[in-house]
C-alpha cells in the first residue's frame, strides 16, 4: 500500500506497435511455434498437415489463427486449439491470442504440404 503523500505510481508506457519487419518476424515465429504442434494421430506438424488455414498477426502483437481439424470427431478437438494458443502466448512480442476452429472448407489430404504428402507415403 503507498504511502499517504508518496506520488502515484507511474502507469506503464503504452505499447509503440511495430513496423512492418516485425510483424513479419512475428509470424515467422507464430509459425515456427505452430509446427511443433502435432495431431496426436498423425506424425506431422498441424501446419504442414495444412489444418492452420490463416495466421494473421496485428501491429499491436494480437495473434488470430483460423484452423481446422481433420474430422469434426477429432479427438484432438478439446486439446488441440488450446495448446495451439498456449505456444502461441509465449512468444516474445505477442499480446494476445485467439485460435478459431472452422469447419469450412472441410480438410482434405490436399490440403498438406508436399513435405507432409512424401513423410506420409501419399506420392
Amino acid at each position: 500500500m503507498p504511502e499517504p503523500n508518496s506520488p502515484p505510481a507511474a502507469s506503464p508506457a503504452p505499447a509503440t506497435p511495430m513496423n512492418v519487419s516485425e510483424v513479419v518476424a512475428l509470424q515467422d515465429k507464430v509459425v515456427e511455434k505452430i509446427r511443433t504442434c502435432y495431431d496426436p494421430e498423425i506424425p506431422v506438424n498441424i501446419y504442414d498437415l495444412g489444418l492452420i488455414y490463416k495466421v494473421n498477426v496485428e501491429p499491436s502483437g494480437d495473434v488470430y489463427v483460423k484452423m481446422t481439424l481433420t474430422a469434426p470427431g477429432c479427438p484432438a478437438a478439446g486439446t488441440l486449439p488450446g495448446e495451439v494458443e498456449d505456444k502461441i502466448m509465449v512468444i516474445p512480442g505477442v499480446k494476445n491470442c485467439k485460435v478459431e476452429v472452422v469447419w469450412e472448407p472441410p480438410w482434405d489430404k490436399n490440403m498438406m504440404s508436399e513435405a507432409a504428402k512424401l513423410q506420409l507415403g501419399f506420392f
